[in-house]
């Protein structure tokens, strides 16, 4: 965080310094009203408002570990469907993007079928959250090259499947009040595929 410190400390000065940032803060203090809701990984390297240009208060961001949506169950209330929920019933979020990536550690630990016992707790998520091995790989074998991007796009139509089952969704979805995309995010090139539901391709935005 030192690196980052100056910035944090300068940063309400840059807010009133810019023609027009005093009075855009000042009105999100009185609430929000997010454009989507924008599900990805914890990765430090997707930033959602950096290859999306979204400035505060456009994205109601929900990340995970994965960019996963766990399934829903009334009885196993968990934080990501609370978000979920809120942002769908409260705020009334147009649209919903599940944003998978490029690199992504969580979906190739699973897809290799990585030793995690290190780290019970990633392991004990991923094994319960992620589609087995075979299912990620497509073909049973462990993927190659270190972006697992196919096994990455399987999971992200995993993810949306999943993500419709959520009554709430499934009930504005119904009612043409909400669009769900999937997305894939490329690190090394910043390119972002969206899947197309016609052809069940992701193809570059």
């Amino acid at each position: 965080m030192r690196s980052l410190l100056p910035y944090t400390r300068a940063f309400p000065a840059r807010v009133r310094g810019r023609a027009g940032e005093a009075g855009r803060y000042a009105r999100l203090a009185d609430g929000q009203s997010p454009e989507a809701l924008f599900l990805t990984c914890s990765d430090s390297r997707v930033q959602p408002a950096v290859f999306t240009g979204a400035l505060p208060g456009q994205l109601f961001e929900l990340r995970t570990a994965g960019n996963v949506v766990p399934p829903y169950a009334t009885g196993h209330p968990t934080a990501e469907a609370a978000t979920i929920e809120y942002a769908v019933c409260v705020l009334e979020v147009p649209e919903i993007v599940v944003c998978g990536h490029s690199h992504c550690g969580a979906v190739g630990a699973r897809a290799r079928g990585d030793d995690l016992a290190a780290v019970p707790a990633v392991d004990g998520w991923l094994s319960s959250q992620l589609a087995p091995r075979a299912e990620l790989a497509g073909d049973g074998a462990a993927p190659g090259g270190p972006d697992v991007a196919a096994a990455v796009q399987r999971h992200v139509r995993v993810q949306l499947a999943r993500l419709r089952d959520y009554p709430c969704v499934a009930e504005r979805q119904a009612a043409g009040r909400l669009g769900v995309r999937g997305w894939f995010y490329t690190v090394d090139t910043g390119q972002v595929h969206e899947l197309d539901t016609r052809t069940d391709a992701f193809l570059p935005l």
